[in-house]
């Protein structure tokens, strides 16, 4: 594991950090360490592009914003041309999963995996006690990775068999220091409000999965943080005298498609919405998953070289099986993802909060890209460029409750960005047209990824 060292200043910052003379005027300046330059800012807070500007950055922060003629560039400053580029805020990847320290080549690999996409914030969806560890080492810049969210281990119908359970390790992950708690399938409804009123009681959040037993509309009773993979929404559309048996909705909801009525989305998209409930698609899992895509076609996807032959075969296997199964088409999986999608349009539509995420590394989705192809689906369900990115910048922070800290390109947040070049705003593929990626201050050049991501494939094709 290559540790970086902590950056170290010497300066105090006395006033407000300025643009152009007004920064200067300061009696005293920090040690300006990057300067990105003649860039064009995407600032995320409103959609539009700020062009010309010259962006100072100290101390892991944007401390400087202004017109490029208006600021002036510290001798100290690394300068990065920006001449011609896109500044856009580093995106938040919201279902994400992280290895454990059990193979800590695995783990850096996979941490640099979501930073070559620009990745610079993660909420890990199954965490374990490394997490903990590992999330503060990346906050001081000890190793070299996005911002971690991590939740607990698992609550689900095996890891939760009664009520005293429920209660003992909902306290337990609360005291261990978890951001949150993840919430898997199978758990009875008792235990589950066992694990909301403990939540309640000594203020943990609580996210993921809706259990059979408990109902979307349950769920969004009893308070969510968020509602991962849309769950629970289309057999929530199911009517009350369809007569159908709840354990038979098949994978998240997809032996109900064609059962659903629409005319409920309505109902659950305002319960969303003033419950205050946010969602995270992750809808490129179910595109590539139960889509129309063949397991062969997915594998020869370029980003598939710096995943392990194993794993890939692995993927291969469990997408053949599920799509062998008697109740799967691919005319039926058509109108499944498309009534995930007319869902997903709705909330966004009614002001509920989106979330971007895409559950990596799940089955075909290589953390990192597995985003690109989240936004793409994104705009497929009817979002614009920028909502697109909102959902995976601002909103993130909005979530945490920690807007303006990250997510956006403003003065005081963290230096989290991609360098892109070409205008994500336009084309919300030019995401992917990468010159390099800034992560806590911490500059990686298109060259140095190039290079990294190189030495992966090479490893991965050697065996």
């Amino acid at each position: 594991m290559k540790f970086l060292s902590v950056i170290s200043y010497v300066f105090l910052v006395f006033g407000s950090p300025g643009c152009g003379n007004g920064a200067s005027q300061q009696t005293e300046q920090p040690d300006v360490q990057y300067a990105v330059s003649n860039v064009n800012v995407i600032p995320m807070d409103r959609e539009i592009v700020l062009e010309n500007q010259t962006v100072l950055i100290t101390d892991g922060k944007f401390y400087t914003i202004g017109d490029a003629d208006k600021v002036d560039i510290p001798e100290s400053a690394e300068v990065i041309d920006g001449s011609g580029k896109f500044l856009l805020p580093g995106l938040a990847e919201m279902h994400a999963h992280i290895p454990g320290n059990q193979n800590m080549e695995l783990l850096e690999e996979t941490l640099f995996l979501y930073l070559s996409n620009g990745i610079t914030t993660i909420r890990g969806m199954l965490g374990q006690p490394y997490h903990l560890e590992l999330r503060e080492k990346a906050a001081q810049n000890e190793v070299l990775s996005p911002r971690i969210f991590t939740s607990g281990p698992s609550l689900n119908g095996n890891s939760v068999k009664t009520v005293s359970e429920a209660r003992e390790k909902v306290i337990a992950y609360q005291e261990a220091g978890y951001d949150f708690l993840k919430l898997h399938p199978g758990l009875t409804l008792e235990n589950f409000n066992e694990i909301v009123k403990t939540a309640s009681e000594v203020g943990i959040t609580f996210s993921g999965h809706v259990s059979i037993d408990v109902g979307v509309r349950r769920a969004l009773e009893a308070g969510y943080a968020s509602i991962d993979h849309v769950d629970g929404y289309i057999e929530g559309l199911v009517p009350e005298d369809a007569g159908v048996d709840p354990s038979q909705n098949g994978f998240f909801g997809y032996n109900f498609t064609d059962i659903a009525d629409r005319n409920a989305i309505p109902e659950l998209v305002n319960m969303t919405k003033d419950a205050g409930v946010w969602v995270v698609p992750t809808q490129s899992l179910f595109e590539r998953w139960a889509g129309t895509h063949t397991p062969e076609a997915l594998a020869g996807e370029p980003e598939m070289k710096y995943i392990a032959e194993k794993t890939r075969n692995n993927w291969i296997k469990a997408v053949t099986d599920y799509q062998s199964r008697p109740e799967f088409d691919r005319e039926k999986a058509v109108r499944f993802n498309q009534l995930r999608r007319d869902i997903i349009k709705a909330l966004h539509d009614a002001g509920a909060g989106l979330l971007l995420g895409s559950d990596a590394p799940q089955i075909f989705n290589v953390p990192g890209f597995s985003i690109q192809h989240e936004l793409q689906y994104m705009i497929k369900s009817g979002l614009t460029p920028y909502e697109a990115l909102k959902i995976g910048t601002v909103n993130p922070a909005v979530f945490f409750d920690r807007e303006g800290e990250f997510g956006m390109i403003k003065t005081g947040a963290s230096a989290d960005f991609l360098l892109l070049d070409a205008n994500p705003l336009e084309d919300i593929g030019n995401v992917q047209a990468r010159a390099g990626v800034m992560v806590r201050g911490v500059w990686l050049p298109e060259e140095e990824i190039h290079e990294r991501l190189g030495k992966i494939a090479a490893k991965y094709a050697e065996k």
